[in-house]
């Protein structure tokens, strides 16, 4: 038994050996086989530790031991860099001594740091990108190519991955100029707004005008002449049209680089404000049908050279005032003033609406739609009233959801329940929650009104109030939409449907009309669930949903106040009592704005939140502002001539790389400055200087220009000046 015992043992160890000897036996040959075929192979893994001596090649054994530390640490280089920068900035708008008088445009700029920043962004870009990829090919000098359907691949890998680091990185650098100064970190708004065309955006290498270029500059010959608006206008064209006015924006393939001449019977300094709510210069606006159009009506005479407004007059039997005292009367829950502080109007129809209501502490934003062919948008644009052309069709208007308090559309005959209630759906979908749509003709039929009151109910809107006013004689009606979500589980016929969770209410550049519903907000952390503060409380009160950028918008609110009031109203010239109308082209939150109504001037503001920039003109609604959504690489809404000032902070800069023409951008300010009218413009002296000289060939006349390190700030004034037939 002993010896069997044995035996055994004997044959289990031997086992076991014979086992462990051919693991190690496969091992070594594969080991050997490996280094036979691996060591001539080109597939080595390469990465560089920065990417500073790129035009030199790298060692295969070369590797990064921690290439996210260095990410950070470049993030954080970038991120003091662009605070010393704008530290500088404001530091030379407070501090007017330590400043250097730029003389005109053909002092020397120091190295672009628009470029630094494009380039630190490329090299984090390149490093995430080894990041996902650890092995790399390697590419000597006379390497070999990749197969063509790899390029194209890749190709279309960083295009896409280039739109998406663009928006991010514009967005970082929107953020960096106006809140670096402030001793902000880089956080950026989550909500952001989507570019109409990705296509858009083109890789531009060097400056961005050109500082050796010479400008010679013609008149426009639109059809439309000296009242010309490039994307709402058609253009003269050898096919013979039946109107002058597209029926949804649409552009020049190429943008205007022309300039809009102005009326025929000349152009006069408009009429100070208040006296404009009264009387305008008729020569201004002078058109055939505008003419036509005064003959028929009573509260529009013409008085000499003036073109006067009677004190509550109207198409309206008994004036507005009786009109908008009428409306409180039918619900007494609407308070001029008070709850209710943004309307939109949608046409132009009663030009004194919005006057009436300006006494109330109202601001009205008249829609003056393209088949406005009276111009009589232009005529509240020259009385000093928020205005913007836009057409009213297939497409959202350039509006975020849930902004306005009430919406009122007089002596409407629009067809709102027609396409499946397009119309008023879009009205749904910028009303604020618990908002006013109000409307009121003359003569309403018995389908229309049917047709009407079956869509109403059919989106939940509630009708406060039903009834002809006797002394207007108008027909009123007045609806209310729901507050919560759970009316609309009630309905019967669920037509149109709810929204779906991923379609954006608030995106609107170019996006269709829905016809679909979509979710009211309910918790206080979400925008619309509250109805905001009275006015002028609601400037600097701030909803729970605004709690995570709270300190952002003091901070910012801060800056601009400090800058309003020790540079722009004393230090750069400008008579703000001719000052009006006025645009800030890039709001961000609408600072600019809040800093101009707390001093005493008499303005009002046009937000303007360029479309690849975060989305912050929910915010500047908030806030009792007004402002729209825009594309600076195309034409603005609205007349030539509308505005007596444009502020353009670091504008240029955050569109180098997405606008074919930027010169076309100045173009543009020239035509909806008026004559007088003044340009602030903050930027980079690498875009400043060239800048200058393109505003001087336009015969602006450069009334001041600073520059402090690599920033500079200009004023220049727009005159009277047209190129010759």
């Amino acid at each position: 038994m002993a010896i069997a015992r044995l035996a055994r043992q004997e044959k289990r160890s031997y086992g076991f050996c014979a086992k462990l000897t051919a693991v190690v036996i496969l091992g070594l040959c594969f080991i050997v086989v490996w280094s036979i075929f691996a060591s001539p192979s080109t597939s080595v893994t390469i990465q560089r530790e920065s990417f500073d001596n790129i035009g030199e090649p790298v060692t295969g054994n070369r590797k990064v031991s921690n290439p996210g530390t260095q990410i950070d640490n470049r993030k954080k280089v970038d991120e003091g860099k662009s605070s010393r920068d704008t530290k500088e900035r404001v530091k030379s708008d407070l501090d007017g001594k330590d400043m250097k008088k730029v003389e005109g445009s053909d002092s020397k700029s120091p190295s672009n740091h628009a470029s630094e920043k494009n380039h630190g962004a490329a090299k984090e870009k390149n490093e995430k990108h080894k990041e996902n990829k650890p092995e790399v090919a390697k590419k000597e000098n006379h390497g070999s190519e990749e197969s063509e359907e790899e390029d194209a691949q890749k190709g279309i890998e960083e295009e896409e991955q280039e739109v998406k680091d663009g928006q991010e990185a514009e967005s970082k650098d929107d953020e960096a100029e106006t809140e670096g100064d402030l001793g902000e970190s880089d956080q950026e708004p989550e909500e952001r707004t989507e570019p109409k065309d990705k296509g858009k955006k083109v890789k531009r290498k060097g400056p961005l005008f050109d500082p050796n270029a010479h400008y010679s500059w013609k008149s426009c010959r639109a059809r439309s002449k000296y009242n010309y608006i490039p994307c709402i206008d058609i253009e003269a064209g050898g096919v013979k049209q039946q109107g002058y006015r597209h029926r949804e924006r649409s552009c020049p393939r190429v943008p205007p680089m022309c300039l809009v001449p102005l009326p025929p019977n000349g152009y006069g300094p408009p009429v100070h404000w208040r006296d404009s709510n009264s009387k305008i210069l008729y020569k201004n606006v002078a058109h055939p049908k505008l003419a036509a159009f005064i003959k028929r009506h009573t509260w529009l005479v013409e008085d000499g050279e003036f073109l006067t407004f009677p004190q509550n007059h109207s198409e309206l039997n008994g004036g507005v005032i009786h009109y908008l005292e009428s409306i409180e009367e039918m619900v007494p829950d609407i308070e001029w003033g008070k709850n209710i502080h943004l309307v939109l109007e949608i046409g132009c129809t009663y030009a004194s609406l919005g006057a009436v209501l300006l006494e109330k502490d109202v601001i009205t934003l008249s829609l003056g739609l393209k088949d406005d062919l009276v111009d009589l948008a232009q005529v509240a644009l020259e009385r000093g009233f928020p205005t913007v052309v836009s057409p009213l069709g297939n497409r959202r208007l350039p509006f975020p959801s849930g902004v306005f308090d009430a919406i009122h559309c007089g002596g409407c005959s629009r067809s709102w329940h027609s396409n499946d209630g397009k119309l008023l759906l879009e009205m749904n979908r910028i009303l604020r929650p618990g908002g006013y749509f109000i409307l009121s003709t003359k003569h309403d039929s018995v389908e229309e009104e049917e047709a009407m009151s079956s869509l109403t109910a059919s989106i939940c809107w509630n009708i406060l109030a039903h009834k002809t006013d006797e002394v207007s004689e108008m027909g009123v009606k007045i609806y209310q939409k729901p507050e919560s979500n759970d009316i609309f589980e009630l309905r019967r016929r669920k037509n149109p449907p709810l929204c779906k969770e991923n379609e954006n209410p608030d995106a609107a550049w170019y996006v269709p009309m829905k016809t679909c519903l979509h979710t009211i907000p309910t918790s206080i952390e979400q925008r619309g669930a509250e109805w905001p503060e009275e006015w002028p409380k609601r400037l600097e009160a701030f909803p729970e949903w605004l709690s995570n950028d709270k300190e952002k918008l003091i901070a910012d609110t801060n800056h601009w106040k400090a800058i309003v009031e020790k540079s722009y109203l004393t230090g750069i010239g400008i008579d703000w009592s001719n000052v009006r109308n006025v645009m800030d082209m890039k709001a961000i939150y609408g600072g600019f704005a809040t800093a101009l109504s707390q001093q005493n001037v008499s303005v009002w503001v046009m937000n303007v939140i360029p479309v690849h920039a975060p989305d912050t003109l929910p915010i500047i609604f908030e806030r009792g502002l007004v402002g729209v959504y825009h594309d600076w690489c195309e034409s603005f809404g609205t007349y030539p001539r509308s505005y007596d000032l444009l502020h353009a902070d670091h504008l240029f800069s955050r569109l180098k790389n997405r606008c074919k023409e930027p010169v076309s951008i100045v173009v543009e300010m020239d035509r909806i400055a008026r004559p007088g009218g003044w340009a602030i413009i903050r930027e980079k002296l690498a875009i400043l200087n060239p800048l200058e000289g393109i505003l001087k060939s336009l015969q602006w006349e450069i009334r001041m220009s600073y520059s402090h390190g690599e920033e500079g700030i200009l004023c220049a004034q727009k005159t009277m000046w047209r190129p010759s037939q």
